[in-house]
């Protein structure tokens, strides 16, 4: 019979079910047990409940459990805000990897196989091994989050290794690129200009840069404190402001009652950093070798290594956790390095200016002067 299916849980108890779609919905009736029903007779049970699918009588059929278990397209919204939003400042990202996987958003969470999984993650990897590799890292974590909730007995992906193997990027831009793409935000402008301009001059993460508040800087001081909750590695994190970002910071423009520096509404950080980055890439040189955004802070690093600066003092500046005083000396050291990183960016600020100067890209400097 067509749909009818034995089901043997982790005691050893057996159930005949049906799966068959009921008015849109795929739930999973439960038909009898083993053996107390035998085969023949859960095939002539499953033979009557069809025969009442079909006739629109379903509902006048005693003794049938009928039991609904969620599709994957059900239960990503619900993992979002129960879970992600919870724990994750990059849920959005998380969200819009698992959307990736619309071939399994119809199927029940409980029938997802691991050959579905690798079918779709195959189509995704066609176009985006990195992405692909993501998704499947979220999936995983999401098929774990249902095994806790009780939707499923166990992951049909556990263990399930990523499509490619990844290499660690090496990108570094050079000189002229820094010039040309200072000079292609300079003429962006506000606010996508401006907050390339802050990426480049304080080598800090996009979204930190990006969701950067007012409340957060200390103009007088010269100071701006990332909070724990906006941090990657969710520790407070500060980072002194230079006379070029001073100055850029100064030159925005502030919308009334909002707390957010680069926006677009006032309501919201902005967003839409692909896009951005395809406009960028018309205006630099041909024959510029691909980069990503987080390639600007490989490229400050490795030019502070290159002036001098020691690298506890670079990993403390890009707030990366090998960087940053643990334990108890934390509790007490929250502006460490301070003095050292101001000269660091202090010389990177200088360096840039000599760069782009050489370059003759004078009419695009805007904000950027010696420090």
């Amino acid at each position: 019979m067509p749909g009818l299916v034995l089901r043997i849980s982790k005691s050893g108890t057996k159930t005949f079910c049906l799966h068959k779609r009921i008015n849109g919905t795929m739930p999973r009736l439960t038909i009898g047990r083993y053996p107390i029903m035998s085969l023949a007779e859960a095939r002539e049970r499953v033979r009557q409940v069809l025969y009442a699918i079909e006739t629109g009588r379903f509902e006048d059929i005693p003794g049938i459990e009928v039991e609904t278990k969620p599709t994957l397209g059900d239960v990503i919204p619900d993992y979002i805000e129960k879970h992600a939003k919870v724990h994750n400042r990059d849920w959005k990202r998380k969200e819009a990897l698992l959307a990736k996987f619309t071939a399994l958003h119809g199927r029940r969470i409980d029938e997802i196989k691991r050959a579905d999984v690798v079918k779709a993650c195959d189509v995704i990897h066609s176009s985006a091994p990195v992405s692909a590799n993501r998704a499947l890292a979220h999936l995983k974590h999401l098929m774990g989050w249902c095994v806790e909730r009780g939707m499923i007995d166990a992951s049909p992906i556990a263990g399930m290794k990523p499509l490619s193997k990844e290499r660690s990027r090496e990108r570094v831009l050079t000189d002229d690129e820094l010039g040309a793409l200072w000079a292609a935000s300079d003429a962006e402008g506000y606010p996508f200009g401006d907050c390339m301009k802050l990426l480049i001059l304080s080598g800090q993460r996009r979204a930190e840069v990006a969701e950067m508040q007012w409340s957060e800087l200390d103009l007088e001081r010269r100071l701006w404190t990332l909070p724990s909750q906006r941090a990657k590695n969710g520790r407070q994190h500060t980072v002194p402001l230079t006379d070029a970002m001073l100055d850029l910071l100064r030159g925005v423009p502030r919308f009334l009652g909002s707390d957010f520096v680069f926006t677009t509404t006032g309501r919201s950080a902005v967003s839409g950093f692909g896009r951005l980055k395809d406009r960028l890439d018309r205006t630099l040189p041909e024959g510029t070798q691909p980069w990503i955004i987080h390639d600007l802070r490989r490229t400050m690093s490795t030019n502070m290594a290159m002036m001098g600066v020691p690298q506890p003092v670079t990993e403390a500046l890009l707030n990366h956790k090998t960087g940053v005083v643990s334990g108890v000396a934390a509790i007490y050291n929250v502006y460490s390095y301070a003095d050292e990183k101001r000269a660091a960016l202090d010389a990177w600020s200088r360096k840039l200016t000599q760069q782009i100067e050489a370059l003759d890209v004078k009419p695009h400097l805007g904000p950027l002067r010696r420090a």
